[in-house]
């Protein structure tokens, strides 16, 4: 049968359809096997209880309701006040939107809700919603934990209501009157607005784009759900910390739904492990092309703008001013974020192999047995009430310890904060703590001994820490130096170390990550599967120590021994718009000097004692020294 058209020429195929930037990798649909393994991956997520039940799902909805109440009652209030007519009252109105997890719909049990007011151009942020509005708040007997931050990049007041955390953010736009049926995700809501307004706008335009631009919603809403989890799990789930937070994962979820737009959700999952351990960052993620307007609000552009040009892992916004919304990541935890990917795609090959079951995949990473050496920071205050705002402040800061410490020994100490915060419950006064796993660059040669001194790290951070407007006495950070092997009970799940002789229950899930992330020196379960190091502690571990009560008192340095030059993974291009590679600064730096503090049996806060000790596999040796204020 002849197919020509009446004029002769031969028909032209259809072309595949196109999705964002790029055609997609792949057409093809799910198989048996992939059909199969979707259903026993969607029964997984239920058995994890990812889903919240219709009787918190029907208490939320009331929650929102009853926001939306206040806000009315108190735009309509301020109106009055400013001497408006009885009409211009009558009309007047405040409108909630959500964005974020439940925005999207992949919020699970617990969660919070991100919200956004969008008021009339009469009410202002500073004095109508950090005063006013929080006092009426405050007064409330549903409302509780508030805690207002109008200085954070994207001011947001944080409060429960009736048991459910929210997250209110506030924009005033350029009208009189705001109609229910607003549409911001038009442009014109950006006119004459400031660029705080703008970025909580954001929010909300995002999440409505990123639904617009993925195939399927509904698989991408159970792809994004697992990714979450799995990043929780791993803990490379933060933004404050350096990692990624939910609206970067939901980017990164919603451009493999691109790629691959009759994939489900199992298929979906290897497919984001495949595409990204293969990603050449800082090559950026993109749902669509970067279009600038004439309101004239700068957009992501390292052509133009020379401080786009440092971000080391762009995840870029789909919404108007376009932005790189993963700023926060920095060489030591795109390291981290990129063994994990490693470790994920490898237990999803095996997966797809029959080798593994899901669970293996959402194994929790064993940050506390990955590094011989850490620091931890403990946050401590008068009250409760002052952790909670202290705490904000400190957490929001953690990351430019990393930064500092990256930028003073030229990248050749690597930093891996970990997102979660541990509590001593033996401890009667108010605090909590952090750690940062360190170790040395993998693959540089180091002379034997060598050490780094950053005491004016953390002398400048702390100095930063101490700037914080709302500061208190009783509020103080203390940054110490911890060997493994010293690390606080707390913790630990079971508020003990398990001895390192015994496996993890999930050793498929170790030799998964040690196959795929042999070379990075970092994995935790690679260090698991190694000879117990050789940590002969002194027996003046065991002896009480001649310690005084100070702010600092004594020093830890750590010294960096000779190690095998390791073998760097391999990676090709998965963008047609592949750049350049992320660069490596491979300078040497000397001594690291840590201050080390203690809390003794009464709650105070002691220091002691010079502590050298090796990062490698070096013996350790401990002296006590000076005090050294």
């Amino acid at each position: 049968m002849d197919s020509r058209k009446p004029n002769g020429s031969l028909p032209q195929l259809s072309q595949p359809p196109k999705y964002g930037i790029t055609k997609p990798i792949s057409l093809a649909g799910p198989s048996e096997a992939d059909v199969q393994r979707n259903t026993e991956l969607e029964k997984f997520l239920i058995e994890s209880g990812l889903y919240e039940s219709k009787e918190e799902a029907a208490k939320r909805e009331e929650v929102l309701g009853r926001i939306t109440e206040i806000v009315k009652i108190w735009v309509k209030q301020l109106t009055r006040q400013r001497g408006y007519t009885d009409q211009m009252v009558e009309e007047a109105k405040a409108v909630i939107f959500t964005f974020g997890s439940y925005r999207l719909g992949v919020h699970g049990p617990g969660a919070d809700i991100d919200t956004l007011c969008v008021g009339p151009s009469y009410v202002n942020r500073e004095e109508d919603f950090f005063i006013i509005l929080h006092d009426i708040l405050a007064e409330m007997e549903e409302v509780t934990e508030l805690q207002p931050v109008p200085d954070a990049h994207v001011p947001v007041m944080k409060f429960k209501f009736q048991g459910i955390s929210i997250d209110l953010l506030y924009a005033s736009i350029s009208l009189l009157v705001v109609p229910d049926d607003l549409d911001i995700s038009c442009v014109s809501v950006l006119h004459n607005v400031d660029e705080q307004s703008v970025r909580s706008l954001n929010g909300c335009r995002v999440a409505d784009q990123i639904l617009k631009l993925v195939p399927n919603i509904e698989h991408f809403r159970t792809a994004l759900r697992c990714l979450k989890f799995w990043a929780k799990r791993r803990g490379v789930y933060s933004n404050v910390t350096g990692f990624l937070g939910g609206v970067n994962w939901a980017l990164l979820v919603a451009r493999i739904c691109q790629l691959y737009p009759n994939a489900i959700p199992s298929m979906l999952l290897s497919r984001f492990f495949r595409v990204y351990t293969q990603w050449r960052w800082p090559n950026p993620v993109m749902l669509c092309s970067i279009e600038e307007d004439e309101l004239g609000f700068p957009v992501w552009d390292p052509r133009k703008n020379p401080r786009d040009r440092f971000h080391h892992m762009p995840i870029i916004t789909p919404a108007y001013p376009c932005m790189n919304s993963s700023y926060n990541v920095s060489v030591s935890t795109l390291r981290v974020i990129m063994e994990q990917f490693q470790c994920g795609n490898g237990i999803c090959e095996e997966i797809e192999l029959n080798k593994a079951q899901w669970n293996t995949l959402f194994e929790r990473y064993l940050f506390f047995e990955a590094y011989k050496n850490y620091l931890q920071v403990d946050i401590v205050s008068a009250d409760a009430d002052d952790l909670l705002a202290w705490k904000g402040w400190t957490e929001s800061r953690l990351r430019l310890l990393t930064l500092k410490i990256e930028r003073d020994t030229n990248g050749m100490l690597q930093c891996h904060p970990y997102p979660n915060e541990y509590v001593d419950k033996s401890k009667l006064f108010p605090h909590c703590s952090f750690f940062m796993g360190l170790q040395r660059k993998e693959g540089v040669n180091g002379q034997e001994g060598q050490q780094f001194d950053i005491r004016g790290t953390v002398d400048e951070f702390r100095q930063e820490i101490s700037m914080y407007m709302y500061w208190k006495p009783g509020m103080d950070i203390y940054v110490s130096h911890v060997r493994r092997r010293q690390l606080p009970a707390f913790v630990f799940p079971d508020g003990y170390r398990r001895p390192r002789t015994l496996r993890h229950p999930s050793q498929h899930t170790e030799k998964a990550c040690e196959d795929v992330t042999r070379s990075q020196s970092g994995s935790a379960e690679r260090r698991i599967k190694r000879k117990p190091d050789d940590e002969a502690v002194d027996e003046k571990l065991s002896k009480p120590r001649d310690c005084s009560t100070s702010n600092f008192g004594g020093t830890s340095h750590i010294s960096i021994g000779q190690e095998p030059k390791l073998e760097h993974l391999r990676t090709g291009d998965v963008d047609s718009n592949s750049v350049d590679r992320l660069l490596d600064r491979d300078k040497r730096y000397e001594e690291i000097t840590i201050q080390q503090a203690r809390t003794d049996g009464q709650g105070s806060l002691t220091t002691c004692g010079l502590t050298s000790l090796h990062v490698d596999n070096l013996s350790i040796v401990r002296n006590v020294g000076s005090q050294e204020q």
